[in-house]
């Protein structure tokens, strides 16, 4: 596996390192002592699958409020997204910046998000098939979120949302979670 450092502090691009030959391929996604070595969360209580059958769904952006922040591993399994972690770490050099990465299936890319950040992606194929390994349990009354299109933020999308559920199309702007944390 490769890792790389993002330009956001504690953020990771991991990539594997298929071995192809007659049959396919095969690669390692995850070793819980090359995550060890660098100090990563390698224990995930939690994983989960999410399918958008329709291209440019969006889903987030959404964090769990302390103390359950989760540490999320994603993957593209089938398809491709666009993959955007935002840190919401007051005392963080990268408080209120963003990064993303396009994640497919075809790539095998994975996202390193540490506790404290929000998540949300948006599909670029049809049938977008989404893996995460989550760190801790969920917990309805921590779950929160906040706007994909806040002014703040400036996220550089790289289409129009062409469908999300009405509770991401709600969540307040960045300046008003502040306001209440």
């Amino acid at each position: 596996m490769l890792f790389t450092r993002t330009d956001l502090k504690d953020v990771w691009l991991l990539e594997a390192s298929p071995i192809r030959d007659e049959r396919g391929s095969f690669a390692r996604t995850f070793c819980v002592d090359e995550m060890e070595a660098r100090g990563l969360e390698h224990c995930f209580v939690q994983h989960s699958l999410s399918r958008s059958a329709a291209k440019h769904t969006l889903r987030g952006l959404h964090f769990q409020r302390a103390p359950h922040e989760e540490v999320k591993v994603v993957s593209c399994l089938n398809g491709a997204i666009w993959d955007v972690a935002v840190d919401l770490r007051p005392q963080s050099p990268t408080y209120c910046r963003w990064t993303a990465a396009e994640l497919s299936a075809d790539n095998m890319r994975q996202l390193y998000i540490p506790k404290g950040f929000a998540h949300g992606f948006l599909s670029l194929t049809e049938d977008a098939v989404v893996g995460y390994l989550i760190s801790t349990r969920y917990h309805p009354a921590s779950a929160a979120g906040m706007r994909y299109d806040d002014p703040a933020l400036a996220i550089d999308w790289p289409a129009a949302p062409a469908v999300m559920s009405e509770k991401d199309r709600n969540w307040p702007l960045l300046a008003d979670i502040t306001r209440h944390a």
